[in-house]
């Protein structure tokens, strides 16, 4: 089992690599092309801003690359959202993987969103053995909105989208890496697909 970290200069990348060394799966940290072909998993992490993030990926053509992999590949955080067509930070245009705008939390509540929210409404092989309501680690000042791809929700002034799913493509918003033996599962669920 390969197990590859895309290294494009924006990630919590020890945090990821460490959860997997917990399950004891080894992780490659690559920006290369053909290795990242030759995975049988990729892991898209992304913590940071969405323009130059999305410059980043563009600088290295990971940004043609992404969208046409056909292995499991799993977006986290920023990822995530620059797996979506559009972002409202930076005014970014994404990889437009998922058909759906990611928006900037308004007033009402504390931007960012800090600390620990549940999950609902699971939808997907990545959540099996995942308890409804269960609680994960989130830090974002953007949201994606519902959609058909919604396969979690969360509440936080609104219901949005805390996780993705399409065709070989995951995302998520909260932080698996960082929440526990539960997030550790969702880590498990997605190597085992």
């Amino acid at each position: 089992m390969k197990v590859v970290i895309i290294d494009y200069g924006a990630g919590n990348i020890k945090s990821i690599q460490f959860a997997f060394q917990r399950l004891g799966i080894n992780t490659e940290l690559t920006s290369s092309k053909s290795t990242i072909l030759k995975a049988d998993k990729v892991i898209f992490p992304g913590v940071g801003e969405a323009s130059s993030a999305m410059n980043m990926l563009q600088h290295s053509s990971l940004d043609r690359l992404i969208p046409n992999l056909q292995q499991p590949v799993l977006g986290i955080c920023l990822g995530m959202q620059l797996l979506c067509k559009y972002t409202e930070e930076g005014s970014t245009h994404g990889l437009g993987i998922f058909d759906v705008k990611v928006k900037k939390f308004d007033t009402r509540v504390k931007v960012p969103q800090v600390g620990w929210n549940v999950i609902k409404d699971l939808k997907s092989d990545v959540f099996v053995g995942i308890p409804e309501k269960s609680y994960m680690y989130l830090v974002h000042s953007y949201y994606a909105e519902i959609c058909d791809e919604t396969i979690s929700k969360t509440d936080y002034g609104l219901e949005y989208t805390s996780a993705l799913q399409k065709k070989n493509f995951y995302g998520v918003q909260f932080h698996p890496e960082k929440s526990g033996d539960l997030g550790e599962q969702i880590l498990k669920n997605f190597i085992e697909i």
